[in-house]
């Protein structure tokens, strides 16, 4: 992997450029990544820096996080994520980056959340099937219904992988090759071009790439 940041999806919003072009963009709040542990080579057996943003109340905290905190000689926070192969350089626990420290406007980024969960959901909503009209996936008189799944007597069974109904949503995925469009670095904010996973509110990890 490479350097990165934590951060929280703000909402969506649309900018213009300079020849006056409309992009919609998303709104990232990147708080102050603190440092909470760093792996090396020599101890570990790989490169790596732990990053937390984001404050928590120290009665939500588990005694072993509150124990790694105060290693680090901060307070407790709501997201840790180590970033492997990415070591800043003279970094000691306890330092801040920000977000100027790791991107610039105009670099390409990827961005990590969990996507927006579903509940459950059919096969047109979930696998986008077209149901009756569309007369796809052996579909026949009866809208929105997933169609045949299996085979006869030989296998007598419903193999692994087909599409069916099910949880849709609430997954990890990465949206790739967003553009850093913006930086507000006295409100610890910036912004991507397109969209990114997840509901207003939650965490994301953004990479450079």
């Amino acid at each position: 992997m490479s350097s990165g940041l934590i951060g929280k999806k703000v909402g969506m919003t649309n900018i213009f450029d300079d020849d006056g072009n409309n992009y919609a963009v998303t709104v990232i709040e990147v708080d102050p990544c603190v440092i909470t542990a760093i792996k090396t080579e020599e101890k570990n057996g790989y490169e790596a820096v732990q990053l937390s943003a984001f404050d928590k109340k120290e009665q939500s905290t588990s005694k072993p996080l509150q124990g790694h905190f105060e290693k680090a000689g901060i307070s407790p926070k709501q997201y840790v994520k180590e970033f492997r192969d990415f070591v800043p350089e003279d970094a000691e626990l306890g330092d801040e980056l920000n977000i100027e420290d790791v991107f610039t406007i105009g670099e390409n980024v990827d961005v990590v959340g969990v996507s927006k969960g579903k509940g459950f959901s059919g096969v047109m909503k979930r696998h986008n099937f077209g149901g009756v009209g569309e007369a796809s996936h052996g579909q026949h008189k009866r809208q929105r219904h997933p169609g045949s799944i299996g085979q006869a007597s030989d296998p007598a069974r419903v193999f692994p992988g087909i599409k069916m109904a099910g949880r849709s949503g609430n997954e990890r995925t990465k949206i790739k090759n967003l553009t850093v469009a913006r930086i507000f670095s006295e409100s610890n904010l910036m912004m991507v071009t397109g969209s990114i996973p997840g509901p207003n509110g939650r965490f994301v990890e953004i990479y450079n790439r």
